[in-house]
């Protein structure tokens, strides 16, 4: 009887530490993880190139508008090649601020999928 109490309380403290190690795993790999990203993107944020905006034609062929210093191209954008279509004067771009750079946050895009506003924009108009 002795050695069933035994073994029943060492299977518990097996789980225990496993449970334990399991938790710190996870909690490391979401650390490293909000690491590598904050990294990259601190990287990739520079001040002389942007993209305005995507075109997509087919699964792996897109046009683009890239703003490179003061000049906007108009590339197209293939699986295994990029081709500038053309120089883009700044004048003929319909730019509104920060629609490029608006990014929703998680929990706006989860308030309108509960709402049930699939297609609600910013804004507040319907597309």
């Amino acid at each position: 009887m002795i050695l069933m109490v035994s073994d029943r309380a060492d299977s518990y403290i097996q789980f225990l530490t496993i449970l334990i190690i399991f938790v710190f795993v996870l909690a490391v790999t979401y650390w490293v993880t909000k690491w590598t990203a904050g990294y990259q993107k601190s990287k990739t944020v520079g001040a002389n190139m942007e993209m305005i905006e995507t075109l997509r034609l087919t699964n792996n062929k897109y046009v683009q508008i890239i703003r490179v210093g003061q000049k906007y191209l108009a590339v197209a954008v293939c699986k295994d090649t990029v081709t500038m279509l053309a120089e883009i004067p700044a004048d003929e771009l319909c730019l509104s601020e920060g629609e490029g750079s608006k990014v929703s946050s998680f929990r706006d895009v989860l308030a309108r999928v509960q709402k049930g506003n699939f297609l609600e924009k910013e804004d507040g108009r319907d597309e």
